[in-house]
């Protein structure tokens, strides 16, 4: 494994899943593993748990993390072919990207969608710049279309909640939210939950439906409650309109979950990626509550990162 940008296959995630729980109950036993290395962790957008976790996995694994916030603290950079560079931008993606490349061993990028321009967010361009002009292994901290570590953290806490033989109900249920958000987070979980062989409905109201390209496998329900009924996994998610594209279409407050909405589900865990909008999303009662595995995703992140790196690093 080159990269790390996407879902690629069953066996890859399952050894990734695997090995992740193997460092969660032993953090420091490769930390020798990355000695002499470095990893740049480039930010063009902000970040919390992502920041944090990947360079806590680096140093686990002892690597040398080093973070630049490139939207703030960088030159702005220019990423098309051939731009006559006469305005804003200063420096070309080319040259700041093959610079990184021989400073670092791995580079793990962060780059957001415009939500305005379709094709190029569709292309993931800007991450894929990265890709093409570094010359180094590159993980994805979240592109335009996909957050693949998140997903394989949201993997590693379903692996861990579930002991029964057939695969579990994974809901995935669009939420209100007050800006447009992007499909990232969305796309990976569904790309990741079809191939690990979960069985997954996708709710939102209409006008939300997502890339087929990624949704391919799973059942839509329009109808939030009967969506719900029987599920063992609950994936609380805000995301745009992609068809009328980076639109909001609906804001309806009767898609935030409350303990109201699992009368048909008694059993069922609620997951987030977070940040979360209390009381916009989420209600604080099933945020608090006993079905919530938002904290114990947010620690998995540490471990599927270092799993990542792990397997990069050969």
């Amino acid at each position: 494994m080159k990269h790390f940008t996407q879902f690629e296959n069953k066996s890859l995630a399952d050894s990734l899943i695997e090995k992740a729980l193997f460092y969660k109950s032993n953090p420091s036993i490769d930390n020798a593993l990355g000695e002499g290395k470095r990893i740049g962790c480039i930010f063009l957008n902000p970040s919390l748990r992502t920041r944090a976790s990947t360079q806590i996995a680096a140093i686990n694994l002892g690597l040398e993390p080093i973070v630049m916030n490139m939207d703030k603290e960088g030159w702005a950079l220019e990423m098309k072919e051939g731009a006559i560079m006469n305005k804003g931008t200063v420096e070309h993606i080319k040259d700041a990207a093959a610079v990184l490349g021989s400073y670092f061993d791995i580079l793990a990028i962060r780059a957001f969608p415009s939500l305005t321009n379709k094709i190029e967010d569709l292309a993931d361009f800007t991450f894929n710049q990265f890709v093409k002009y570094s010359g180094v292994p590159v993980i994805s901290l979240e592109s335009a279309i996909r957050h693949p570590l998140q997903s394989l953290a949201d993997m590693i806490t379903i692996e861990e909640n579930w002991a029964k033989k057939e695969s579990p109900k994974v809901v995935l249920t669009w939420a209100p939210h007050i800006k447009a958000i992007p499909h990232a987070v969305a796309n990976s979980f569904a790309e990741w939950a079809i191939g690990c062989g979960h069985d997954l409905t996708i709710t939102h109201p209409q006008g939300y439906e997502l890339d087929e390209s990624f949704t391919h496998g799973a059942k839509i329900e329009l109808n939030q409650s009967k969506a719900l009924e029987g599920a063992d996994f609950v994936y609380v998610k805000n995301w745009s309109a992609f068809n009328d594209y980076g639109k909001i279409v609906s804001t309806d407050p009767s898609w935030m979950l409350t303990e109201k909405h699992f009368e048909q589900a008694k059993e069922a865990k609620v997951m987030h990626c977070l940040p979360v909008r209390r009381n916009v999303e989420l209600s604080d009662e099933i945020l608090d509550g006993k079905r919530s595995l938002v904290q114990e995703q947010a620690k998995n992140r540490i471990y599927a990162a270092q799993s990542v790196i792990s397997k990069i690093l050969g």
